[in-house]
């Protein structure tokens, strides 16, 4: 067991690092906490601790990488220079790309660790390493896969081709005997593990397979690697090929492998290279262990973390981060060196994060913000908050639905062509139930519908949320737009009844009917919508939306039996060129802290317009008090009324005799901010309140002067008392209510492996899932095709105590049974 300290010096060291020990724990910890302590009996009490690692930090997911970095931090050691060498005796090895690859996986690098020595640990730690990465950066091995050989049990120059599944024959790795390619696809249907990869290649005319020069079988990426030329602990040479969709990930994964592992050769840190011969002719060297150089200046690094260090100590900051750096002379120049373990290094703002880390982000002096805003809610979603609280007013109730949904949803069950629809597609859909991003909230509210049938009618939904469309004239090909849907379903259309929304709504937006600059319908044709039962809304002349009578066989394929009436539009025209009032003022902190006080012959020379009066609402600017009162009401303000400049500003600024001291810091903020419009004050917006008192020719007048008694003090101190006992009745009462439980109807969708799987038994382990605030309902097995079933089985939720992820994570553990589990529904109750 470690002591106490020492945890505590390496949570410290991992936060300085810009790691977090996220936990200590061990393998018997871990299991009595999940599964009881009769389960952990038997497992390690190893110590491990837990460590939160960036994603784009690859060089740290193994345990060499982390403390070569944690060492070179601490100045222990220096970092390692990395080199590519020739083979001492003969060629390097050579890996040759047919053109056939180029239908499924056209890249290939490779590299050869000579000499390396592996223990237990260093094994573990290389597969764990390949496994991490394969998870990572190769995005599950869709973009790359890694595979590592023995060298000594194969001979090159490799070849890297691709041939139909019935051609290729091998024994795979841990297997006894050999399969075909199309017998290894069936077998690995039902393993755990590499199940999740087949798709990647299933479907392809040819799969990608790499032989020696005797014709044995190394890999069938991205699957599983021959048997013939498995690595051992007594492997002394190392062949590693990285096949790929994405030649760039390739190259980052390859220069990851072996720079970790390059300690443990004969030669530390040097990597054998190997030659990759692609279809053209061309030839290429890997690894490339490429080193790069940026330069940037030592001010830029001092600015945006908010520093004052030298140029060489920031060069030696850098340095600690494994960015070996040097001050070149010219100016505050910095030379920094980028190695080939630090992938994620992609901008200047990249190393500029590093010295931050590396000077210590608590070490970093707190200072005042030199830009002043005032934070306000983004104005679409005020609009939008706005309008729901009206439209549940109106008798609507909102829905929250999924942004992803079926092609058959924005398409075919609104009669309309995908291709018509500008939908975004998912490349790789996990299920059909979320194949594009929507393009209409139409669909979410009709299967909305669909799943509370039941409910007494009419049914009047709406939902204000983003649609998905694809933009050309975006830098990624795709825009969001705010949409407001609303719908109406009872036994007859209801078409007035959506109308007169649509009136409320502009009434609330302050739209005039009326063609011009108010807003007008217009007869249209739409196939999701009855013929001659749909209009089209214009507003100051441009369309933003459309309501109308639903089609019958759109009703029918959402499997509704009542007519429907809906309207859906934009409402992000209705947000104006004027929502958006830039705020910011960038004063530099200097010029504030030195600004001159004015002296008395300026003050003489103030125009004459300016009022004696320093008497404010806020009490007299001329002592401490009233400033102060006046600093405490601009603490969240930048002007004294709305978010411009007004003439409340300037009456203001005129009454206070002289500019006030940094002790009052936001009323010295807004005086020089106000005093920069001195000379278009006559032209700001009048004031809405008065906050400058009068001026009075005597202090000491009668009216400050109660001459007589008087109860209106008493009268208070009553009123006052009874105020606070109904307060408190009221109080009392109404903790007494008990407090609302938010609830969910769910119902999920549980898809078995194949036909012979015992539905019974699978929904016998589905309702087996016990959870404080969940209460299984009805269930009904649905054909899905090939005489396989899917059992759709509802149930309610508790919110606060159960949800979706930990239901899908607790039926999805009967593997035998169950391959997938979806949320066909989500209905707040």
């Amino acid at each position: 067991m470690t002591s106490h300290k020492a945890d505590e010096e390496f949570d410290e060291l991992c936060f300085e690092f810009g790691l977090e020990l996220d936990e200590i724990t061990s393998e018997k910890e871990i299991i009595s906490r999940e599964q009881g302590d009769s389960k952990a009996s038997g497992a390690s009490d190893v110590i491990l601790y837990k460590i939160d690692v960036p994603a784009n930090r690859y060089d740290l997911l193994c345990l060499e990488g982390l403390v070569r970095g944690l060492q070179v931090f601490k100045n222990k050691i220096e970092a390692p220079r990395y080199r590519r060498v020739s083979p001492v005796n003969g060629e390097p090895q050579k890996l040759v790309i047919t053109k056939e690859t180029a239908a499924v996986r056209p890249y290939a690098v490779a590299a050869v660790l000579r000499n390396i020595t592996f223990t237990q640990e260093r094994y573990d730690s290389f597969i764990e390493l390949q496994e991490k990465l394969h998870q990572n950066i190769c995005r599950k091995r869709s973009l790359v896969a890694i595979g590592t050989h023995d060298l000594d049990t194969i001979s090159g120059p490799f070849t890297y081709t691709a041939k139909p599944p019935a051609d290729i024959c091998f024994k795979p790795l841990n297997q006894t005997k050999e399969y075909t390619a199309t017998e290894l696809m069936s077998l690995y249907k039902t393993d755990s593990h590499l199940r999740h990869y087949l798709h990647i290649i299933e479907d392809k005319p040819v799969y990608p397979i790499i032989y020696d020069s005797n014709g044995i079988v190394l890999s069938m990426p991205p699957i599983i690697n021959g048997d013939h030329s498995k690595i051992s602990l007594k492997t002394k040479n190392v062949f590693i090929e990285c096949t790929a969709t994405d030649l760039t990930k390739a190259k980052i994964v390859l220069d990851m492998m072996v720079t970790m592992f390059s300690e443990y050769c004969s030669q530390p840190f040097t990597v054998e290279e190997a030659e990759v011969v692609y279809p053209d002719g061309k030839t290429c060297k890997y690894p490339e262990l490429a080193y790069r150089k940026e330069k940037l200046s030592s001010e830029f690094i001092n600015r945006k973390v908010g520093i004052n260090e030298s140029t060489e100590k920031i060069a030696q900051l850098l340095t600690k981060m494994c960015l070996q750096s040097k001050a070149t002379g010219v100016g505050d120049e910095i030379e920094v060196e980028i190695p080939p373990t630090r992938s994620d290094v992609i901008h200047a703002c990249d190393i500029m994060e590093d010295a931050a880390m590396a000077y210590g982000f608590n070490n970093i002096t707190r200072t005042t913000p030199r830009t002043y805003t005032i934070a306000s809610q983004f104005p679409l979603n005020k609009l939008t908050e706005l309008l729901r609280q009206d439209m549940a007013a109106a008798g609507f109730t909102e829905a929250l639905n999924f942004a992803l949904c079926s092609v058959e949803d924005v398409a075919d069950k609104l009669g309309k062509k995908i291709s018509e629809t500008r939908a975004v597609h998912i490349s790789n859909p996990k299920t059909a139930e979320f194949q594009v991003a929507r393009t209409t909230l139409l669909p979410g509210l009709l299967k909305t519908i669909a799943a509370n049938r039941k409910m007494p009618l009419p049914l009047k939904l709406f939902e204000i949320s983003d649609v998905v469309l694809k933009d050309e004239t975006k830098d990624v090909g795709a825009r969001n737009s705010r949409r407001f849907c609303a719908i109406y379903y009872n036994k007859s259309p209801g078409f007035e009844v959506i109308h007169g929304l649509l009136d409320r709504a502009m009434q609330l937006l302050e739209v005039k009917p009326g063609r011009g600059e108010g807003y007008h319908i217009q007869a249209a044709d739409d196939s999701t919508f009855f013929p001659g039962r749909c209009a089209e809304i214009f507003v100051r002349g441009k369309s933003v939306g459309r309501l109308g009578v639903l089609h019958p066989d759109v009703i029918n394929r959402f499997e509704l039996t009542m007519p429907c009436s809906a309207l859906e539009m934009d409402i992000e025209p209705f947000l104006g060129h004027t929502t958006e009032t830039t705020l910011t003022h960038d004063v530099p902190m200097q010029e504030v802290m030195k600004h001159k006080f004015p002296t008395q012959n300026e003050c003489l020379r103030a125009p004459s317009s300016r009022p004696t009066s320093t008497k404010t609402v806020f009490g007299d600017m001329s002592t401490t008090a009233g400033l102060k009162a006046l600093n405490d009401f601009l603490a969240d303000k930048s002007y004294m009324e709305g978010f411009v400049a007004s003439q409340a500003d300037t009456e203001m600024f005129d009454a206070i005799p002289s500019a006030p001291s940094s002790t009052f810091c936001h009323l010295m903020r807004w005086y020089f901010h106000i005093k920069s419009f001195q000379r278009e004050k006559a032209s700001l917006p009048a004031a809405k309140s008065q906050f400058v008192l009068p001026a009075t020719t005597n202090d000491t007048s009668d009216d400050d002067i109660d001459l007589f008694g008087s109860d209106d003090e008493a009268e208070s101190a009553e009123a006052e008392k009874i105020k606070e006992q109904r307060l408190a009745e009221y109080a009392a009462k109404k903790s007494k209510k008990p407090a609302l439980i938010a609830k969910s109807s769910i119902l999920l969708d549980v898809k078995p492996w194949d036909d012979e799987t015992d539905m019974a038994k699978l929904e016998e382990c589905v309702r087996s899932v016990s959870m404080d605030g969940l209460l299984w309902g009805q269930s009904k097995l649905v054909p899905v095709g090939y005489g396989i079933k899917k059992l759709q089985i509802g149930c309610v939720v508790e919110d606060d105590k159960v949800g979706t992820d930990m239901l899908e994570e607790a039926i999805t553990a009967f593997e035998e049974y169950v391959q997938s589990v979806d949320v066909a529904a989500f209905n707040k109750i």
